[in-house]
């Protein structure tokens, strides 16, 4: 790699992506021409994808403006909205209060079966027999029971092995020290 750089390459590279974004500017005017949509420096912008100041380079501007002279001279499609008759207002505020008296109603309805369910959920747990209530609580209290008495049963067993481990580490201890002097006599004898 060139330490210093090489303007050359640079340069055609520049120039390539000059050349790229010009062709992608013509290209959407002329797409925004054919579609119908005005043609402006900020559409052709954001459809070309390049900045606003390219547009206003004097090769872009002459194709914008030959455009807009071009969309100007021809008639406009029917993309005006229709005159408004007041019938057709009146119709549509018709329909617009309906449908406002529409929704209102539909909200208390909706307002109303919430509170139905609630009374029928509140009168469904008042049902619940208390009898039923007692013998699951009675029920938990004896399960409750059961892992207690479990629980004491495997602490007493957990102290048991414990003791056993504690003597056990007693027992290896002494069994080592035996080894070692009978190894010290049997060393001394040889």
């Amino acid at each position: 790699m060139n330490p210093h750089g090489n303007p050359a390459t640079l340069a055609q590279a520049r120039a390539r992506i000059s050349a790229d974004k010009r062709q992608r500017a013509l290209d959407a005017i002329t797409t925004l021409e054919r579609d119908g949509h005005p043609v402006t420096h900020t559409t052709v912008a954001r459809t070309a994808g390049v900045s606003t100041w390219l547009t206003y380079n004097d090769t872009i501007r002459q194709h914008i403006q030959a455009a807009q002279h071009r969309q100007a001279a021809r008639p406009a499609p029917s993309q005006t909205p229709p005159a408004t008759n007041p019938s057709t207002t009146t119709t549509l505020r018709t329909e617009l209060e309906l449908a406002r008296q529409e929704i209102k109603q539909l909200r208390q309805e909706r307002d109303q079966a919430q509170t139905a369910v609630r009374h029928q959920l509140g009168r469904q747990l008042d049902a619940l027999a208390t009898h039923d209530l007692t013998t699951r609580i009675d029920e938990l209290t004896h399960h409750n029971h059961q892992l207690a008495d479990q629980l004491q049963q495997a602490t007493i067993c957990n102290t048991d092995l414990q003791q056993q481990v504690a003597a056990l580490e007693t027992d290896l201890a002494a069994a080592r020290t035996s080894l070692r002097r009978v190894i010290r006599q049997e060393n001394r004898i040889s």
